[in-house]
């Protein structure tokens, strides 16, 4: 690990004046700390967030839910109010990495990396979110721009995210057996105004599915899912699995997960 100075913003406003100077912001960690030790980054100074109460929390506002950048997995996956009315996030959140993962990682953290793998961007994509950041708030098609990429700009820093509680949700993950990660996961979203589903793992970046969201507005059914011919051209083929097996995969998860929001 090379050399770096740490700085502990206790504020925000701290915080936004460290990264506006250059400081690379530090949420869980659980992608930063790993890519250090391993020398594929190397940041000079960092700022550790951990410190901000006002980017830890959970609130019900209407009919959605405002989450703080900072809160942790766990806190996500165990809160009540939460369970009770999204609970389709609350799954997804405790089915991420393992006990130590969920106590450090992060909502802020695992939405700004936007790993092609990653959870959160699914839920964030399906549900139709909004990011709030230091400078404004974006919509969740406009933010995610392709593996590792997002439309935060340099110094911008994740402050909350909105989430819009729908009539149904759920989250299906194929998980990669040592990474935990999702070999394919797909979340759906049912609003009165249709259906959105989100598929993370199965391609160079988390990607909304139009052939699914036509067939389930029409009829929010798993035959409904299971009739669309899912595309593997453009799909991931590696040592954990082909491109045509990723297709199947999102058919069958989307099949399970509507299943599973019906029941």
């Amino acid at each position: 690990m090379y050399a770096f100075t740490l700085e502990r913003p206790s504020t925000l406003a701290d915080a936004t004046r460290l990264a506006a100077a250059g400081a690379k912001p530090l949420a869980g960690g659980q992608t930063m700390l790993a890519s250090m030790k391993l020398r594929l980054s190397n940041p000079e100074q960092i700022a550790d967030l951990s410190g901000i109460q006002e980017l830890v929390g959970i609130c019900r506002e209407g009919n959605a839910f405002v989450i703080g950048a900072m809160t942790r997995h766990i806190d996500v996956a165990n809160h009540a109010e939460l369970k009770a009315a999204l609970p389709a996030l609350a799954d997804l959140a405790a089915n991420i990495g393992d006990r130590q993962v969920r106590a450090m990682g992060t909502l802020g953290g695992s939405v700004a990396n936007n790993d092609p793998a990653a959870c959160y961007p699914s839920a964030v994509l399906a549900l139709g979110a909004t990011i709030h950041t230091t400078s404004r708030k974006i919509a969740a098609d406009d933010f995610f721009q392709g593996m590792f990429a997002t439309a935060l700009e340099e110094g911008e820093l994740i402050t909350a995210i909105s989430f819009p509680i729908p009539k149904r949700a759920s989250y299906m993950k194929f998980k990669q057996p040592a990474s935990r990660f999702a070999m394919v996961g797909v979340f759906i979203a049912q609003f009165d105004a249709g259906v959105r589903v989100a598929v993370t793992g199965a391609a160079n970046g988390v990607f909304r599915h139009s052939g699914l969201e036509a067939a389930l507005s029409k009829s929010f059914t798993p035959e409904a899912a299971a009739a669309v011919k899912i595309d593997a051209s453009e799909l991931n083929s590696d040592i954990h699995a082909t491109a045509v097996y990723r297709a199947n995969l999102i058919s069958v998860q989307t099949q399970r997960g509507v299943t599973k929001a019906l029941a």
